[in-house]
């Protein structure tokens, strides 16, 4: 768009100002020049644009009325074109523009107001131009910079090269790719990641609601139907000039091509890292890969390593989208080479690792910290296998690791950061079990227990637990179920004539509490 000053500066018009309005009116943006003779072009001129008369209305409404008329349609000026019947401009039309707040122009009799519609379109075009050449010059800058691996990064330094404004890109997950101008907290990171969140994703977000109303605009970045990310704009869209949207609109669609490279990268990433710890677990002539796999990563094979399981508990999904990017960019962050493998039931991290080993669960304690905060009100365990001397013995680490995070998972409490051998003995026992023959195990000894329960409404299965937990001590079970010692005799008796397993033989109890630790673990 140009402006009233604009045409002003334009020598060949010859126009002079003799109204300019209230402060700054000169300098906002005109939409076009509407020539009219009607005493009211109220219907017919837009808003914004610049109206050009010769007076020809005068006799048919007064001065006042066609300049109320004019502001009605919220028009951006009048231009005055003066002629041998009018050699001046009428006095009571200077008078109900400076009334009405309205710019007034005058031309001269000599530039027909043709010449002003050319210099208008000629402003148009040379704007067109400038912004063609700019977004092909920035084009080129943003090939450059992502064919030389400048990243998001190199994305955002070349965009504010013209436009001066915060900028920040984050994916779906909650990972901040890159910032110019601004920095979001863990609150503004989630409200901008649940923006993306939504079919469709929105194109604006409240970034902290508690504070005020504080939007910013978002930019999505991605294939076609699939948002990855999304290139944030500390501001709101009505606060965007047309160039500046425009401009991050044309970096989003370079960060798409940039953001798909990464994924790219990652997944691969990924499916050598899952095949890694498959080749770990087959063992075999495949194991002497693990080595070679391991230094591709970073990981001194040579050298002793540790393994870390993660997922999040409860009935939630164990690993949601994100999580093993979290542990990869902590690990990475705190200096320590590792290969991180993300699948559907947990996430694992093999590292190296030449601490002393009572180190390794305050590592894991940060390394739960920082998911939270990615993934707030979620609950996520660690489990630890302890530290193999090389590459060689991953293997029981990598299931002892496994082992401990699926026992953390499924307990309702307790600590979130474990290792094997704190969970005692049994488990390495079950470890060794395949987990379908464990549950057919705990099934068929407990079913009739259950049943019974739920039946009758008694409390054989609560009983058995209690005994097992108070090292079947008969007085302790009893006041710790309230009951009376015989009450807890007859029971202890109906429970053996249910499973077949009779709680005074340790055979029998050792049966009982692996069937129990099963279906709690």
């Amino acid at each position: 768009m140009f402006t009233l000053r604009s045409l002003v500066a334009n020598a060949s018009l010859k126009l002079k100002v003799l109204v300019p309005g209230p402060e700054g009116a000169l300098d906002e943006p005109v939409a076009w020049v509407h020539n009219t003779e009607l005493p009211d072009p109220s219907p017919y001129v837009r808003e914004r644009e610049l109206v050009l008369t010769n007076g020809l209305w005068t006799g048919q409404v007064s001065a006042a009325e066609f300049v109320a008329n004019v502001r009605l349609a919220r028009a951006a000026g009048i231009v005055f074109g003066l002629r041998p019947q009018t050699p001046s401009t009428p006095p009571e039309l200077v008078t109900a523009c400076r009334d009405a707040g309205l710019p007034l122009l005058e031309i001269a009799p000599a530039v027909p107001f043709t010449e002003v519609s050319q210099a208008v379109s000629a402003m148009y075009t040379n704007q067109r131009q400038q912004a063609l050449v700019g977004m092909v010059r920035r084009g080129d800058a943003l090939a450059t910079a992502i064919s030389r691996g400048a990243g998001p990064s190199g994305v955002l330094d070349v965009l504010r090269r013209d436009h001066d404004l915060p900028l920040a890109v984050v994916d779906r997950t909650g990972r901040v790719l890159a910032a110019a101008g601004a920095d979001l907290d863990d609150a503004q990171v989630r409200a901008v990641t649940a923006g993306l969140a939504r079919r469709p994703p929105a194109l604006e977000v409240v970034l902290q609601p508690d504070r005020g109303e504080t939007l910013a605009a978002l930019f999505p970045v991605g294939a076609v139907g699939d948002v990855d990310a999304a290139l944030v704009c500390l501001r709101p869209l009505s606060g965007l000039e047309p160039a500046e949207r425009a401009a991050l609109e044309q970096a989003a669609r370079f960060l798409s091509l940039e953001v798909a490279k990464q994924q790219a990268v990652q997944a691969i990433e990924m499916r050598f890292a899952g095949e890694l710890l498959e080749m770990v677990l087959s063992g075999g002539q495949r194991t002497a890969e693990v080595a070679g796999r391991l230094q591709a990563f970073g990981v001194d094979a040579a050298g002793p390593l540790a393994v870390c399981a993660l997922a999040f508990a409860g009935p939630e999904p164990a690993a949601l989208p994100g999580l093993a990017e979290v542990a990869g960019e902590f690990l990475s962050a705190s200096g320590i080479p590792a290969l991180v493998a993300g699948g559907t039931q947990d996430v694992v991290s093999v590292l190296s690792w030449r601490h002393p080993e009572p180190e390794l669960p305050l590592l894991a304690e940060r390394l739960l910290a920082a998911v939270g905060r990615r993934f707030p009100g979620r609950r996520v365990v660690a489990g630890l296998g302890g530290v193999a001397p090389h590459a060689a013995g991953l293997r029981q680490p990598l299931l002892h690791a496994r082992e401990a995070c699926r026992v953390l998972r499924r307990s309702p409490g307790g600590p979130a950061v474990r290792r094997f051998a704190e969970l005692g003995t049994h488990r390495l026992l079950l470890g060794l079990v395949d987990s379908e023959t464990l549950r057919g195990f705990s099934r068929d000894l407990l079913g009739p227990l259950r049943e019974h329960d739920a039946r009758r409404g008694s409390d054989l299965e609560p009983t058995l637990r209690a005994f097992l937990d108070h090292d079947g001590q008969w007085a302790a079970t009893a006041a710790a179920l309230h009951i009376h010692v015989n009450t807890l005799r007859n029971r202890l008796a109906k429970i053996a004539e249910l499973t077949g397993r009779d709680v005074g033989r340790t055979e029998d109890r050792v049966d009982l509490f692996l069937a129990l630790a099963v279906e709690t673990g």
